[in-house]
């Protein structure tokens, strides 16, 4: 029996706080499958730091601190489930047998971790990119006769599952693999979509991170699943569609509302979320926007009264007395956002014949704010 049979890549701070923390909690329990061993798939300063410290075992902290049901939440929690940690690049046959006796693997990557780099070859050193690396694994493990594994990306890629199964497999075909070899990777290997929900807003030193009291890891179910362990924050469901729709019209969309709002008023540089929450007629339009332009549209589809339940908890998060989220970290990529939040909700009510009028929405997708962070008004 493998020490770790959890192998997760990256370090980042939102594992920490989320999938890590879970573990963790579960091991107590016995509801885990063991500890997890941290493999570092980038370079810079930061992620040494943590993953030498991941490296020498110890436990870190979690912070959590919120509001839960309009109660304050400041708690604590010490986090024990990663116990090794590895550097792809200089530790690659350490990282080959542990991706072998391993029943699972999590990734969480950077924002263009699914990017191939041309230069990546099987028969060379490790590779630069997180799908060639993946592949050259899934080959090793599949030369050993191991069993096939289970894949659990987190990325905020919609069913991500499926698209690191596609990027890995273009990545085997540019190899020119064997047949058999490319059939176990894509179809007896378990590549699971799921989506995570949680505001990690900072990072201990020199690991742990401070994060709010809502989390969710909504795994969409299939033949052969195996979860990592057992948690009150995860759900397992047929269909990933209701939660994705959730999270980026009323928490995503919500963010952006604010940012473009904020930036439209030429308000103060450092505006947060909290405090924008505070300013009562900021709070007026956002509420108005949900109340008469997204509502209708979740009651439309039938989801009435999840998409009121999950507003309460987004009006909370967004409250949270122990958060600096500056709606100009808010604002990056912002006209990108305003097409795929906005835009994307005024499609999804079209495509359903809702006759919900969008003026709100209309006007912010046309706007042309962009991403200038405003100076004081």
């Amino acid at each position: 029996m493998t020490a770790f049979p959890i192998l997760q890549f990256g370090t980042s701070r939102f594992l920490q706080a989320h999938v890590d923390l879970f573990v963790s909690q579960a091991l107590a329990r016995g509801e885990a499958m063991g500890r997890i061993a941290v493999v570092q798939t980038t370079s810079s300063k930061e992620s040494r730091k943590r993953l030498d410290a991941f490296a020498a075992g110890k436990p870190y902290r979690v912070e959590v601190k919120g509001l839960a049901g309009g109660k304050i939440v400041d708690e604590s929690i010490e986090v024990t489930s990663v116990g090794a940690g590895f550097d792809a690049a200089s530790q690659w046959a350490e990282v080959e047998r542990l991706f072998n006796e391993a029943r699972c693997a999590v990734s969480n990557t950077a924002d263009r971790g699914y990017e191939i780099d041309p230069a990546d070859r099987p028969n060379a050193g490790p590779p630069r990119s997180f799908p060639a690396k993946l592949a050259k694994l899934m080959l090793a493990r599949h030369r050993a006769g191991a069993e096939p594994i289970t894949l659990f990306p987190c990325e905020l890629t919609p069913a991500n599952g499926k698209a690191l199964r596609a990027v890995v497999l273009s990545v085997l075909d540019r190899w020119d693999v064997a047949p058999e070899a490319r059939r176990w990777v894509g179809d007896e290997c378990v590549w699971v979509n799921s989506l995570v929900d949680r505001i990690v807003s900072e990072p201990l030193e020199p690991v742990g991170a401070v994060a709010e009291p809502y989390a969710l890891w909504a795994i969409e179910d299939q033949p052969g699943l195996e979860l990592p362990c057992r948690h009150a924050s995860i759900t397992v469901t047929g269909d990933l569609k209701p939660y994705e729709r959730l999270k980026l019209f009323i928490l995503n969309l919500g963010h952006t509302y604010l940012a473009e709002i904020w930036a439209r008023a030429g308000g103060a540089p450092k505006l947060t979320v909290r405090e924008a929450m505070a300013d009562k007629p900021r709070r007026a339009e956002l509420d108005q926007l949900f109340d008469q332009e997204v509502l209708p549209v979740f009651a439309g589809l039938g989801m009435k009264e999840q998409a009121e339940a999950y507003r309460a908890t987004v009006v909370e998060r967004f409250s949270n007395p122990f958060l600096d989220h500056r709606l100009a970290e808010i604002l990056i990529n912002h006209e990108a956002k305003k097409q795929r939040r906005f835009g994307g909700l005024i499609d999804l009510a079209k495509a359903h014949n809702l006759q919900v009028k969008q003026p709100r929405l209309r006007a912010a997708l046309a706007s042309e704010i962009g991403n200038r962070v405003p100076h004081p008004g």
